[in-house]
């Protein structure tokens, strides 16, 4: 929901930070798994609760997802870098919920596991609806320059991440924070299970 007005403010930023990356020969693929390798830390991070670190991965990780998106429209946008990129940030998505079941398990399991069921429930319907959208050559309006189609939604990248800031800085009311972002998500699925499948029958 909040993407497409956030971009244009971090957009220069990552420009600057790719070309600097592009002018060292470093590619959007090797950001992207070094980004993916820094986030895997925040699952012990969490597990030890030092919600901190565990803040600093998630955003060094988020700014590496950032810088590979960056790097790719300046120099090549290539479909096998862009199902690396999203299929790496599904998988981090879900590992964050997973750190705070560990962190403590006899509070946090039952929110963190609904938690990625949602998750399954908005990528899911995401991917879906993109693999679709491609084949029949639908272009997304908003992000053009996205390799896959960005479907809206009220939970994507933004409202995530920030999902994810204040559990490490709040974690004691990670429950609540996990619940109501959880019934987002499933209202963000049903919404792209309508809104895809009507676009995709009026296509048709």
């Amino acid at each position: 929901m909040l993407d497409k007005h956030i971009i244009p403010y971090i957009k220069k930023p990552l420009e600057f930070g790719a070309n600097l990356l592009i002018q060292c020969n470093i590619t959007a693929n090797q950001i992207t798994i070094i980004g993916f390798m820094i986030g895997i830390l925040t699952v012990p991070a969490l597990w030890f609760e030092h919600y901190i670190l565990s803040l600093i991965f998630i955003i060094i990780n988020r700014i590496c997802d950032g810088l590979d998106g960056a790097i790719a429209r300046q120099s090549k946008i290539t479909e096998a870098g862009g199902f690396l990129d999203i299929s790496l940030d599904f998988l981090f998505y879900a590992l964050v919920p997973f750190g705070f079941i560990l962190a403590n398990p006899d509070q946090n399991a039952i929110a963190g596991a609904l938690l990625i069921v949602s998750f399954v429930g908005t990528g899911s319907s995401f991917l879906a609806f993109a693999s679709v959208a491609a084949k029949l050559g639908i272009e997304n309006p908003t992000y053009q320059n996205k390799s896959l189609y960005y479907i809206a939604g009220i939970t994507e990248g933004t409202e995530t991440i920030a999902l994810f800031i204040i559990c490490c800085l709040w974690p004691q009311h990670f429950v609540i924070y996990a619940l109501v972002f959880a019934a987002l998500c499933f209202i963000t699925t049903a919404n792209r299970i309508w809104s895809g499948f009507n676009t995709l029958k009026s296509h048709n």
